[in-house]
């Protein structure tokens, strides 16, 4: 389905915005409209099907601008994103129970607060990342206060999964084929990156492009000295949370192969994608060089694979991208929250979280009441509204989910 809402037609307050579904909350319009408003916007704002309230900015929102950045829209939990690999396993190889595997796979990868004891990443994928992040904190040494014990914890927490809505995920096909997927970011060192650059931008309160109707929409403008740093930064923490999620997956395959996990021995046959859905990028939209920040979207140019999570008890998908111009090239990073954390623990029970979850090994307690699927939009209404930016190569539905 096509674009169903365009607010700002006219253009009376900025640029129009083009939203792929007819569900947005109040809050999130408001945010969208303020948006609309910044002069350096190029063409229009797209929304996902996806979009709800953020901080700073609208999750499902994509937003090309012209000589600037808006550090509050690309987040704090920078370059977060997804990766899924197909085994050359059938659901027939898999125990009757998992909990030993999840069990075994969370001995490998730590969870939410947790860091890894020793350093398990190898010297090729942590150097190159040390010599690009000296500069940064020598001209910004403001955070390495951030961040306790800086230097250890950023690399002793490459292959850690976090908490949250971040999760590990064994799932199968419409084939019964095996897959390994799973969603993080760039861990706290992404977290302290964001927060220092968006309270820099506050500060600084940069005016070439005219007024800022909201001090969460703070930009930095091309030229600044601070632009120049925010963008050698934040690609270091997109490049980051891609090794990250490398590490981390190349932990469970290990942990899957192990004598332990009790599998036949299996191969990778196919590497979806390691994909970004909170970030930055520099890209040629409607015959101009934007910058394009997708909060909560991801990239879907034109035979490009990408995926879609649900929510832990619903379908995800393995999609294919149709290059939709008037998206930016982009589609829905998930089925998205159409309820607060806050209010789903309030307005969820124990009992209705085993209920929702029924036939996925994972956990089952009050500490991811606020995950529970009913906080979710229905993942299958949201494919139908963005079903001129995707085609969906396979459907997965998940056995196993691990959070922290």
């Amino acid at each position: 389905m096509s674009i169903q809402l365009v607010l700002n037609e006219n253009r009376k307050y900025g640029v129009p915005v083009k939203i792929y579904t007819t569900d947005v909350e109040q809050g999130a319009m408001q945010q969208l409209r303020n948006l609309a408003q910044l002069e350096f916007v190029h063409s229009h704002i797209a929304v996902m099907p996806d979009v709800h309230v953020g901080k700073g900015a609208t999750v499902g929102s994509v937003i090309p601008t012209k000589s600037a950045i808006i550090p509050a829209a690309v987040g704090v939990d920078i370059g977060c994103g997804m990766n899924a690999v197909r085994l050359s396993l059938t659901a027939s190889d898999l125990p009757d129970s998992l909990r030993s595997l999840r069990s075994i796979v969370e001995q490998q990868v730590p969870v939410g607060f947790n860091m890894h004891k020793q350093i398990q990443a190898k010297n090729s994928t942590l150097d190159p990342l040390g010599k690009r992040l000296k500069p940064i904190t020598d001209k910004h040494p403001g955070l390495l206060k951030m961040l306790k014990g800086f230097e250890r914890t950023w690399a002793k927490q490459l292959g850690t999964l976090g908490g949250g809505n971040h999760f590990i995920e064994l799932c199968l096909d419409e084939n019964n084929d095996v897959w390994v997927m799973l969603h993080s970011g760039s861990r706290g060192i992404g977290n302290c990156i964001g927060r220092y650059f968006i309270n820099l931008a506050k500060k600084e309160r940069q005016s070439r492009f005219g007024h800022v109707p909201d001090r969460d929409l703070s930009y930095f403008a091309e030229g600044s000295d601070s632009f120049a740093d925010y963008v050698e930064a934040v690609s270091w923490a997109q490049d980051y949370a891609l090794e990250n999620r490398r590490e981390m997956m190349r932990l469970v395959i290990k942990s899957l192969q192990s004598p332990q996990a009790g599998l036949p021995r299996f191969q990778l046959t196919k590497e979806a994608i390691n994909c970004h859905h909170n970030y930055v990028n520099e890209e040629v939209h409607f015959g101009e060089q934007v910058y394009v920040t997708r909060k909560g979207a991801i990239s879907a140019y034109a035979g490009e694979l990408g995926i879609i999570p649900g929510s832990m008890g619903a379908k995800s998908f393995i999609v294919r991208g149709l290059g939709a111009a008037e998206s930016f090239c982009s589609c829905s990073h998930g089925a998205g929250r159409q309820m607060s954390r806050g209010k789903a623990i309030r307005a969820f029970t124990i009992d209705e979280l085993k209920a929702q979850t029924d036939g996925v090994e994972c956990r089952k307690d009050k500490g991811v009441i606020d995950e529970i699927p009913g906080a979710y939009k229905d993942i299958d209404e949201v494919m139908v509204n963005q079903a001129d930016l995707v085609e969906v190569v396979h459907t997965l539905k998940q056995v196993m989910c691990i959070k922290g």
